[in-house]
């Protein structure tokens, strides 16, 4: 029987990035995916996912964010692809939003470079923009986007050049807990490892029981647009940019490689039952509510339908996530169901999930992402 120091199970972004930091450390570490690095079937594809330092949903985000950026760099270094590119990132909204005052609030509390502008600056400088008039909006000029397909290939790759062994199209059936360690069942053998790291995004409930009450599964849409003054979104002309209205909230990048304008609606599809329900099925109904953000704040993109795509937040009551050693054994490491806004974190997150299986305080914070919350 193969045995490892760790085992981690799902090689998405923080399995994938918690297998290259193992490996980078010398450990004898196993990845286990039920598809490939970087399928089309969880949370991790689609183009490009954001990245920012200032966060709208907590300041605490910040501090986190810096070290994934260095890590992200990091991982382009060793790789020599590009993973991360900077275009800024705008987020703007009716006065008073959520999402500008929150980031705004980070940005002041961690002295980030940041810029408030209202409508008419941000149309002016930005002309992909027709914002209205009476919004505001803050501009950070160090975020962008990451590549998440290859990103993920990137540190599988790595991992593998530093030792790691990967089965990928192997399903995970069971793992049980014995006296030295842990036992993984498979369809494809039995392995055995001192500690275990679950990275199975939306499928991490049916290893983690503990955590499944807490979990929704949501079905998210990502849309394509062919710009109708393709100059205007150009990524060295439009920066990424998270929107939100009194009734909706959007998020979405410039025209990267000639592929259209991606956005997609932040606000809670349609509930899933399982995470394998989820299919490519994007429609007409969802096709609309997309183009209306389009055609409130950024008419220039509402053009015509390039491509849909659907993907899977994996959401906590309070949106936030979960990196935390099991309460039923610590030597199963729990790894972010990060409803919807984790992948950023995913370099960073990587080297949380090497520290904690191998029994090791974390260098970060992560407070914040503890499970015994939900029990209060």
């Amino acid at each position: 029987m193969a045995t490892f120091d760790v085992a981690v199970i799902g090689l998405g972004a923080m399995g994938s990035a918690a297998l290259f930091n193992l490996a980078h450390q010398g450990r004898r570490v196993i990845g286990i995916e039920q598809f490939e690095p970087g399928h089309d079937k969880g949370s991790s594809h689609g183009e490009s996912r954001i990245i920012r330092l200032s966060y709208f949903e907590h300041p605490s985000y910040v501090p986190l964010a810096r070290r994934a950026m260095e890590k992200w760099r990091e991982l382009e270094q060793l790789s020599g692809k590009t993973i991360l590119t900077v275009t800024g990132v705008l987020e703007a909204g009716y006065p008073g939003c959520p999402v500008v005052e929150g980031s705004l609030e980070a940005s002041r509390l961690h002295k980030l470079e940041h810029e408030v502008l209202g409508a008419a600056d941000i149309n002016r400088r930005f002309p992909a923009f027709s914002l209205p008039s009476q919004w505001t909006g803050l501009f950070q000029p160090e975020g962008g986007f990451l590549r998440p397909e290859l990103a993920i290939q990137q540190f599988v790759a790595q991992a593998e050049r530093h030792g790691a062994e990967v089965r990928t199209r192997t399903r995970v059936l069971a793992i049980e807990p014995f006296g030295a360690g842990i036992r993984v069942r498979t369809d494809a053998g039995t392995i055995e490892a001192g500690s275990v790291i679950v990275a199975a995004g939306a499928w991490i409930g049916d290893f983690a029981p503990e955590l499944k009450p807490h979990l929704t599964l949501t079905r998210q849409v990502l849309g394509w647009f062919a710009p109708l003054q393709p100059a205007h979104y150009a990524p060295e002309n439009c920066p990424v940019f998270i929107l939100e209205s009194e009734d909706d909230a959007c998020y979405g990048f410039p025209d990267l490689a000639g592929t259209g304008v991606k956005t997609a609606s932040h606000r809670k599809g349609a509930v899933l039952t399982r995470a394998d329900e989820l299919s490519q099925d994007g429609d007409t109904a969802d096709e609309a509510q997309i183009r209306r953000m389009l055609a409130l704040a950024m008419p220039g993109a509402n053009g015509p339908l390039r491509a849909m795509r659907t993907c899977i937040y994996t959401r906590t009551p309070d949106e936030d996530f979960v990196i935390d050693r099991s309460p039923v054994d610590p030597r199963v490491v729990l790894a972010s169901p990060c409803s919807g806004h984790g992948f950023k974190f995913a370099s960073v997150i990587g080297e949380v999930l090497a520290d904690l299986a191998l029994g090791k305080t974390p260098a970060n914070d992560i407070s914040r992402f503890q499970i015994d919350r939900f029990r209060t």
